[in-house]
């Protein structure tokens, strides 16, 4: 999701069938789009994971990471959201790209949804709540709890002062950090499965 209090604007898909569209940024406290460098990492990070299964943008925002994900061909994409102008700007901005029908946008809070929804088909989880908030946490401490079985992957997002060894021992049982890096204030991490393969 996030974004810093008062930004304005409209934040760019930089990849796939939709690349250069842009997409407006709703007046959202906390809400702080993903940069483009830090988008352009993650996807290549995840080229070869996208094209099976649902992918889900848990604190969507902005929906630019859903977005980019389904541009990029991601069959199935929830955006979760809660606020009412952001869900009416995500609303409005699916319905300006052509061929979106894979792109679900769902109203509630991100933890609730968790805990409520079907999740046999989840197989990638994009997490990047408001920095301070205690949700991504949150939301992790949940995942222990019902992790989907299909999930294959998970990418957090918090701020770069944070240690991603803090986080190591709340991913869901199995998973580990296996990519990191950081750019500016943004700090990000890719979570797999320890019997998988690292990403390219």
């Amino acid at each position: 999701m996030a974004r810093r209090r008062g930004a304005t604007g409209t934040v760019r898909i930089i990849g796939g069938r939709w690349k250069g569209q842009r997409l407006r940024v709703p007046e959202v406290p906390g809400l702080r789009p993903t940069p483009d460098r830090v988008r352009e990492t993650l996807f290549n990070w995840l080229a070869p994971r996208l094209g099976t299964g649902t992918v889900v943008d848990l604190f969507a925002g902005s929906g630019v990471l859903g977005f980019e994900a389904a541009s990029r061909g991601a069959p199935r994409v929830v955006l979760v959201e809660r606020h009412p102008r952001a869900l009416a700007v995500l609303r409005a901005q699916r319905a300006r790209l052509p061929g979106a029908e894979g792109v679900r946008i769902e109203r509630s809070d991100a933890l609730r949804w968790l805990e409520r929804a079907a999740l046999e088909q989840v197989t990638g989880l994009l997490l990047d709540p408001p920095y301070g908030s205690g949700l991504l946490e949150a939301a992790l401490a949940r995942l222990r709890a019902r992790t989907p079985r299909a999930l294959a992957w998970l990418y957090l997002e918090f701020p770069a002062r944070t240690d991603p060894a803090e986080l190591q021992p709340r991913l869901p049982e199995g998973f580990r950090i296996l990519r990191q890096a950081r750019a500016g204030d943004v700090g990000y991490a890719l979570a797999l499965p320890e019997v998988g393969e690292s990403p390219g």
